[in-house]
């Protein structure tokens, strides 16, 4: 009797886990954005707008009524996403620009055209990113990651962990993208991935935690070398000095 358990079990596992998957889904994604503030007026700045974590943050964004920059590598992807988000939200204030993160003229091309359209910068969601890609560099001769997820992309008030999510950023990797659908189940959605960010955006009081880390909505631990000033300091200089800008 006792042999013919473990097989059984065995066979039961996929289907208690399938059983299981929304429950424990919905442990995972514990944190969500509960603010109410609406932002007519307001001007946000989403990039990597056109998929994933970023689209449903700037689709949330624009719900609130902000006008809303999908700022993008691929400026045809954007106008479709823009487009669904105009039509689900009916915020016509959803705008498409142009932005290589693995390019720093294209960065600067992109800050100066914004501030010819723009007085104001209220919200912006630095989501754009890159994993496990082949060796390759920037324009500028700088490994893709360093480039892209940290010269590129500058330094940001806070600094956020989605959790682990449905999206693109494993497109590079054909082990990852097994895994993740294999675990499909348990990983966050896009639109649950976006509510930590919402909530550093949006969440009102949080400006007495400039400088956190944040994970589901909440203040996380980080390493005794993430909170040392030194270092940081030594890092915004190393990284002023790459892209030869002057340090204060």
């Amino acid at each position: 009797m006792v042999e013919l358990m473990f097989p059984l079990l065995l066979l039961l596992l996929p289907f208690l886990l399938y059983m299981a998957a929304p429950q424990i889904r919905k442990m995972l994604s514990s944190g969500v954005c509960t603010s109410t503030v609406q932002l007519p007026g307001k001007v946000v700045v989403v990039t990597g707008a056109n998929t994933g974590i970023g689209k449903e943050t700037a689709k949330e964004l624009a719900q609130r009524g902000a006008r809303v920059y999908l700022a993008c590598r691929d400026v045809e992807k954007g106008e479709l996403v823009a487009k669904e988000i105009q039509t689900t939200t009916g915020n016509q204030q959803v705008l498409v620009r142009k932005l290589d993160l693995s390019d720093t003229k294209s960065i600067r091309a992109f800050a100066k055209g914004f501030l010819a359209e723009e007085k104001h910068l209220h919200v912006l969601i630095n989501n754009a990113g890159v994993m496990m890609c082949p060796y390759s560099k920037t324009a500028d001769g700088f490994e893709m990651h360093i480039g892209v997820n940290h010269l590129g992309s500058g330094v940001t008030t806070y600094s956020v962990h989605p959790g682990t999510v449905q999206s693109e950023l494993v497109r590079h990797s054909s082990f990852m993208r097994w895994m993740w659908w294999l675990f499909s189940f348990f990983i966050k959605t896009p639109q649950q991935g976006a509510q930590t960010s919402l909530h550093c955006a949006l969440t009102e009081g949080l400006e007495i935690l400039s400088g956190n880390h944040f994970s589901d909505c909440h203040v996380a631990w980080v390493s005794a070398q993430a909170r040392n000033e030194t270092i940081a300091r030594r890092l915004w200089d190393v990284s002023c000095d790459l892209l030869g800008l002057p340090i204060d």
